[in-house]
């Protein structure tokens, strides 16, 4: 199986990898995620360490169960041969109905076969009032039109 836009990346290929990745975890599908990623991809998210596709799916699995009505975007900050950097924000409210903006930076290493070997985030979390947010759209994949977060000043 492969995974294209295969690496070595150009700025275009790059960027269609980002936004691949972005659909994807919009659509809070954790088995469907997982398969972007290498069998035995290894993770560091925030402080946890993940190693495989199976962890990662039980951690999006509880992560999306906290993080209810999730919206990402993901935007390219850097890339060189197999490897992407991008910045993204997040918003999302717990179950009591608080509202948090979430903000990091990941850099990514990929196999030649366009999957994801290797993720590491950095992430911290804001919290906000849901009259601060910025991402509407109906749940799921971010529409064409909406602003990314150059555009929304992010």
């Amino acid at each position: 199986m492969t995974r294209p836009p295969l690496p070595p990346f150009t700025e275009e290929t790059a960027r269609l990898k980002v936004r691949a990745a972005e659909d994807g975890w919009n659509s809070r599908d954790p088995a469907k995620v997982a398969l972007a990623y290498t069998v035995d991809s290894q993770w560091r998210n925030r402080s946890e360490f993940i190693a495989g596709r199976a962890q990662i799916e039980r951690f999006l699995t509880t992560k999306w169960e906290q993080e209810r009505e999730y919206r990402l975007i993901k935007e390219l900050w850097a890339f060189r041969d197999n490897r992407i950097a991008v910045r993204f924000a997040y918003e999302w409210h717990d179950a009591t109905g608080d509202w948090f903006r979430s903000y990091g930076n990941e850099n990514w290493e990929f196999a030649p076969d366009g999957l994801m070997q290797r993720r590491i985030a950095s992430i911290n979390d804001l919290s906000i009032k849901a009259s601060e947010r910025k991402f509407h759209w109906p749940q799921g994949l971010r529409p064409d039109d909406h602003p990314g977060l150059s555009d929304l000043r992010l």
